[in-house]
């Protein structure tokens, strides 16, 4: 019964990871260490995380290209104290940043 009981426990928890206020709360702590983490006023102020009020599990993250590698060190330092499920969604959202950054990046060359 322990197996079983375990497995119950993490399909209970992954699902709980991915709900809509826990992924807004994840959010909310990344963005306060992110701009913690930046050196200027101006960059914590170019860091901006909305959640759609429509479909509240879509957020829009916009920050200055300056600012990306602290929004990613505030995500790294929060992965290991998420529900797996979360810890996924935000890794996935790092792969997201990285692309992103790298084809704007290509673009100014």
């Amino acid at each position: 019964m322990g197996d079983l009981t375990r497995i119950l426990k993490e399909i209970e928890e992954s699902k709980e990871g991915l709900d809509p206020e826990i992924l807004a709360s994840w959010y909310n702590v990344i963005e306060s260490e992110a701009k913690a983490l930046c050196p200027t006023q101006e960059l914590r102020d170019s860091i901006r995380i909305e959640q759609d009020p429509i479909f509240p599990m879509k957020f829009k993250v916009d920050m200055s290209r300056r600012a990306v590698p602290y929004f990613m060190q505030a995500i790294d330092k929060y992965l290991p104290e998420m529900p797996f499920a979360t810890r996924l969604y935000f890794q996935k959202l790092q792969e997201i940043v990285i692309k992103k950054f790298a084809e704007e990046a290509r673009k100014e060359y």
